[in-house]
C-alpha cells in the first residue's frame, strides 16, 4: 500500500481519537467513528463536549466525516484505534473496549488492511490480545493478509499548547514496510516530526513507562510532602529552594488521577506479573499515591479538631472534581476518594466544579455538583483543583464561603502560603 492508496478511519473519537481525527481531516479524508450515537450526532452539529477540539477547528477539518454505522467502515483500509484502555476495581487491565474494537475491525477487514492501536497497553498487547481477535472475526493472516502497527498516544488534555502535532509521535509497524507507511501516514500531521520504534512491543513499552516514571516521581514528591508535614515545614517552599538547581526535576505532591499516570502502571505491573516478576518499587509507588486522598482528609479533621469544629454532621466544601485543572475530564479522578473518606467521618461534602457536567458526574461517580457554594455555610473548604476560576476568586472570597471559623486546604497552592490554613 502507497500512502497515497491510504482510505483512513478513527476508533473511538474521546480526548485521543477527535484531536487525532480533526487534524488528519484538515489533510486527507477520514472518517471518525464512535458507537457512542449521541456523541456522533453531537460532532455532526459542530460541537466537542471534551472542549479538547474547538468548533472553528471541527469546521476547518473540512474532510472529516462522522459515523456510528460499522457498514460506513468498509470501504476503509487503514484503521488507527483509540479507545479507552481502564483498569477494572481490582487494578486488573480491562481490554474489553479494545476487544470490542478488533472485533467491530475484524468484520470489515480486508487483505492489505493496516490495523493501527494507539491505546495505552502492556508490552506484547498488540499481538497476543488484538492481533488473534483480528485473525478470529476475519479468518485472514496476521503479516500476510493484513498488518499492524502501534503508535501511542501522547494526548494531554485541557493543555493548548502541547497538542497532537506538537508532540513527537513514536510509530511501530509488524513489518518494515508497513513501519514506514505508518510513519510516513503520521508525519503528514505531527509537525514535531516522528520516532519510528524498532518494534510494536519497544513502542508499547515505551509508552507504558512514559507515565509510570511521573507516577513514581509523583509517590516521591508526595512521601516527602508528608514527611515535611510531620516536621513543620512547608513543602512548597522546599521544592522552591531544590528548585534553584538546574537538573532539579519540578515535580509537585497531590492526587494522582485521569486516563494515564494512575493507570498505566498497573499494566506494566501485570504483565511483570504475568511473567514472574514482582515490581515492588512501580507498585509501592502506586499505594502511595492511591492513599492520598485518605492522607489529605486526615490532616483537614486534625486542623478541625484542634480549632474545636464539630467533626460529626460538619459541612466542608471540595472545589474541584475533574482529574486536572481547567477540563472538564472526570475519567480516574482522585478527588472521589477525599469525598468518600470525608463521609466516613459523616460529614456532609458539597462539591462545586464549574468544568464539570452534572449529568456526567451523577452517572460516573453518583455525585451531583452544587451550582453555587453557599455562601458562609462550611466548616471547612478544600480547594482540590487549581481551575482557573478558583485562582480569579481570591482568598478572601473563598474565605466568604466558610462559616466564621473554618479550615481552608490549599491542596494546589493556589494562594499564596499565609492565606490558607493548610497546604499538601
Amino acid at each position: 500500500m502507497k500512502l497515497s492508496d491510504v482510505k483512513l478511519a478513527v476508533i473511538g473519537l474521546g480526548y485521543v481519537g477527535l484531536p487525532l481525527a480533526a487534524e488528519f481531516g484538515k489533510h486527507r479524508p477520514v472518517l471518525g467513528f464512535d458507537i457512542n450515537t449521541a456523541r456522533i450526532e453531537a460532532l455532526k452539529a459542530g460541537h466537542d463536549a471534551t472542549l479538547e477540539v474547538s468548533d472553528e477547528e471541527l469546521v476547518c477539518a473540512t474532510a472529516l466525516k462522522f459515523s456510528a454505522d460499522m457498514a460506513s467502515l468498509a470501504d476503509c483500509n487503514v484503521f488507527i484505534v483509540t479507545v479507552p484502555t481502564p483498569i477494572d476495581e481490582h487494578k486488573r487491565p480491562d481490554l474489553t473496549p479494545l476487544i470490542k474494537a478488533s472485533e467491530t475491525i475484524g468484520k470489515v477487514l480486508k487483505r492489505g488492511d493496516i490495523v493501527i492501536y494507539e491505546s495505552t497497553v502492556y508490552p506484547g498487547a498488540t499481538e497476543e490480545d488484538c492481533v488473534p481477535v483480528l485473525e478470529r472475526v476475519s479468518g485472514l493472516k496476521f503479516n500476510r493478509d493484513f498488518y499492524a502497527g502501534y503508535s501511542p498516544e501522547r494526548i494531554n488534555p485541557g493543555d493548548k499548547e502541547h497538542r497532537v502535532t506538537t508532540i513527537r509521535k513514536v510509530t511501530s509497524g509488524s513489518t518494515p514496510e508497513v513501519a514506514d507507511l505508518v510513519d510516513a501516514l503520521y508525519r503528514q500531521i505531527i509537525t514535531a516530526g516522528t520516532h519510528k520504534a524498532p518494534s510494536i512491543k519497544v513502542a508499547e513499552a515505551a509508552k507504558v513507562i512514559e507515565n509510570t516514571q511521573r507516577d513514581l516521581n509523583i509517590a516521591l514528591i508526595n512521601e516527602l510532602a508528608i514527611i515535611f508535614n510531620k516536621m513543620g515545614i512547608d513543602t512548597e517552599a522546599v521544592l522552591q529552594a531544590a528548585g534553584t538547581k538546574w537538573n532539579f526535576l519540578p515535580f509537585r505532591p497531590g492526587l494522582v488521577g485521569g486516563h494515564c499516570i494512575g493507570v498505566d502502571p498497573y499494566y506494566l505491573t501485570h504483565k511483570a506479573q504475568a511473567i514472574g516478576y514482582h515490581p515492588e518499587i512501580i507498585l509501592a509507588g502506586r499505594r502511595l499515591n492511591d492513599g492520598m486522598g485518605a492522607y489529605v482528609v486526615s490532616q483537614l479533621v486534625k486542623a478541625m479538631l484542634k480549632r474545636r469544629i464539630q467533626v460529626d454532621g460538619a459541612r466542608v466544601l471540595v472545589m474541584g472534581l475533574t482529574f486536572k485543572e481547567n477540563c472538564p475530564d472526570l475519567r480516574n479522578t482522585r478527588i472521589v476518594d477525599i469525598i468518600r473518606e470525608l463521609a466516613d467521618y459523616n460529614i456532609s461534602v458539597d462539591v462545586f466544579d464549574p468544568w464539570v457536567s452534572v449529568d456526567e458526574a451523577v452517572h460516573e461517580y453518583g455525585l451531583r455538583p452544587v451550582s453555587e457554594p453557599q455562601s458562609g455555610a462550611y466548616d471547612g473548604i478544600l480547594l482540590a483543583v487549581a481551575h482557573k476560576q478558583f485562582a480569579a476568586m481570591g482568598a478572601e472570597n473563598i474565605r466568604a464561603l466558610g462559616k466564621t471559623d473554618h479550615v481552608l486546604y490549599d491542596l494546589k497552592y493556589i494562594l499564596r502560603p499565609e492565606a490558607a490554613d493548610l497546604r499538601l
